[in-house]
């Protein structure tokens, strides 16, 4: 379990001393928590907030803005029901929240309004273990080929094929040897998948970056990792959340499979045949989630704008 899970658990403790209920509301420090925001962007418009105490009382926010990984926040600071702090991509955001709703603007450093937030308060996470998941019958996501499938951005480039049992995204390389990019994400036409077990096999080349967007708002990484140092971002990883306990990729172009059960907001991950992340918190959506509503069904969704991946054998289990 990485820092910024811990962020999260500090975040529990604050709560304490105030009046409990399914979302831990500190009447002292009512800002501190777990919260998903909305951005005002046209596209790509999914936000989270884990607002936190250290130990020493500092205030310390860690937000996911859009994309890429959640970063922790400059000078944050609690005023009541008021909040502010400096994003490192270079605007400040300032807002309010009433009860468990936020409302707040993010400014750019020459005084421009980069965009408009709004939010909710998450409910507290209560233990749980996906040991307890009772799974449902097999669901063959890929029974139908490309048919069960739509694009997520029609104008974008369509890599997306599929072949002998085989959903591959082939985009191909410039002339430089980096990776062309520029491809549609995929998306399962079905979106009633909430809590499940979901198994594939995933082949990558050598440098490629993909990832299965579970529900559509928590990547499990897909990526050449074999190797490398493990972190966040490594296969199979809870994209930029949680840290694999070991490296058990295999090498580029090699079939690797991939077990991930996602029960009441915790997650594990088998990763050929390795548990590599076991009951992990699922403490908030990843980047290029489709929104940041958590306790809805949604898709399964593939990431194809950034480089060549293949799946095959992709078979979907409802859990309750």
């Amino acid at each position: 379990m990485n820092t910024k899970i811990l962020s999260l658990l500090a975040a529990g403790v604050s709560l304490a001393g105030c009046v409990c209920c399914d979302y831990g509301i500190n009447c002292k420090d009512p800002v501190v928590g777990n919260w998903g925001l909305q951005l005002g962007y046209d596209s790509m418009n999914a936000g989270h907030m884990i607002v936190s105490r250290d130990a020493d009382g500092n205030a310390q926010a860690l937000v996911l803005w859009r994309w890429a990984s959640p970063e922790p926040m400059k000078n944050v600071v609690l005023d009541g029901n008021k909040f502010s702090f400096d994003h490192p991509w270079g605007f400040k955001v300032e807002g309010q929240i009433e009860g468990n709703k936020l409302a707040a603007t993010a400014t750019k450093n020459d005084g421009n309004l980069e965009t408009t937030v709004v939010g909710w308060r998450n409910p507290v996470l209560k233990p749980a273990s996906t040991k307890d998941a009772k799974l449902g019958e097999p669901i063959d996501l890929l029974a139908g080929g490309l048919d069960g499938w739509e694009l997520m951005d029609k104008n974008a480039k369509n890599g997306w094929s599929f072949k002998d049992g085989i959903l591959s995204n082939t985009l191909g390389l410039k002339p430089d040897g980096s990776w062309a990019g520029g491809g549609a994400n995929l998306m399962s036409k079905r979106a009633d998948f909430y809590d499940f077990n979901l198994e594939y096999d995933v082949r990558v080349p050598k440098n490629s970056n993909s990832g299965v967007y579970l529900r559509g708002r928590y990547e499990c990484q897909v990526v050449d990792s074999y190797g490398k140092p493990v972190n966040e971002h490594n296969m199979a990883a809870y994209y930029g959340r949680v840290v694999p306990k070991v490296a058990a990729e295999k090498k580029p172009g090699e079939w690797q499979h991939v077990s991930v059960t996602l029960y009441k907001r915790h997650m594990t991950v088998v990763l050929n045949g390795i548990t590599i992340i076991e009951d992990a918190p699922v403490v908030g959506i990843t980047g290029g989630a489709i929104d940041a509503n958590e306790f809805v069904p949604g898709p399964i969704y593939l990431q194809g704008d950034h480089s060549d991946a293949d799946y095959k054998n992709m078979i979907l289990r409802p859990a309750k």
